[in-house]
């Protein structure tokens, strides 16, 4: 689901993980629950820096809600139940990350109209039921296309903001697979002295009861 270049690392529960004394005021106040998350992700992040070379960050939030990587690094974390993630990589070979992950259930009531435009619905509406909670993948791919923007816009994107297509590329036992594009409705023009985002392709796999979708622009 990610080009070379890309490290990733991911666990299916929480690990005992030290925390920079920064990284600690930063969640001091929260639940053990969320604690533990925010431990367990920076300890996986580290995990895949250390594949880069790059020993001992400090991996605190930065505006948006993102992560401040290292400099030259880009990189995305998610959490959610039953499963980590973080991927990190190179400026130098990947200009943006963007990673996330839910559970494969349908969404809660009255959620998907606060997180879809009318044409997105339009295309849930007219799908069969075929087992797979197509809701809440657009939601997780809402996500990783918002992890991929920030960091090279220092802008919001809402969830009113991009307009997303899916392609089903094959179905296992357990889930399914496919690619899709996240469309950009807003002025895309960039931060990082790129080109102008008017959209990112995307792969998203479901598997053992999760839903990750992933973004990496190269």
């Amino acid at each position: 689901m990610l080009p070379r270049g890309v490290v990733a690392r991911e666990a299916h529960g929480d690990v005992e993980a030290p925390l920079h004394p920064r990284e600690a005021a930063q969640i001091a106040k929260a639940v053990p629950k969320r604690r533990a998350e925010y431990a367990t992700v920076r300890h996986l992040a580290r995990e895949a820096l250390g594949e880069l070379g790059i020993g001992d960050a400090v991996l605190v939030k930065g505006e948006g809600g993102g992560v401040d990587w290292p400099r030259n690094v880009v990189g995305a974390l998610t959490h959610c139940d039953g499963y980590r993630g973080a991927v990190v990589g190179y400026r130098m070979g990947v200009r943006t990350v963007g990673i996330d992950a839910e559970p494969h259930l349908p969404l809660p009531d009255k959620v998907l109209p606060t997180v879809s435009v009318e044409s997105e619905r339009d295309v849930l509406a007219g799908r069969p039921d075929d087992g797979l909670h197509w809701d809440r993948l657009l939601f997780c791919a809402k996500e990783a296309t918002y992890k991929a923007w920030n960091p090279i816009t220092g802008r919001w994107l809402g969830f009113e903001d991009a307009e997303i297509t899916f392609d089903l590329a094959g179905r296992t036992d357990d889930g399914a697979e496919g690619t899709f594009r996240s469309r950009i409705l807003i002025d895309g023009r960039a931060a990082d002295g790129g080109a102008p985002i008017a959209a990112f392709d995307g792969h998203w796999r479901i598997t053992d009861g999760l839903i990750v979708t992933s973004i990496a622009v190269v």
